[in-house]
């Protein structure tokens, strides 16, 4: 029998929300939006601009336009948890 594998729930910090607000009337908030539907299925797949944060192994950016999102994936509890988001000059 093929089990599914169930989607992953999102989790934003409220500073990532504080962005989105700031950026609301921007196209990057539908590529946002975008994004975060297709790593809901599998935050795994290379399909995105994504890498692995050199610092740790746990943390990955992703990359829309000019800006930059930082995430964890908590696979153990099927959640995606966005903690920081921002230009890349301010984001690093």
């Amino acid at each position: 029998m093929n089990k599914k594998r169930s989607e992953y729930a999102v989790q934003i910090d409220k500073n990532v929300e504080k962005f989105l607000l700031k950026h609301r009337w921007q196209p990057i908030i539908q590529q946002f939006r975008k994004s975060i539907e297709i790593l809901k299925k599998d935050p795994f797949q290379n399909s995105l601009n994504i890498k692995t944060m050199v610092w740790t192994q746990i943390s990955y950016r992703l990359r829309l336009g000019k800006y930059r999102f930082i995430y964890r994936i908590l696979d153990d509890i099927l959640v995606i948890h966005f903690v920081d988001a921002d230009t890349r000059g301010d984001i690093y």
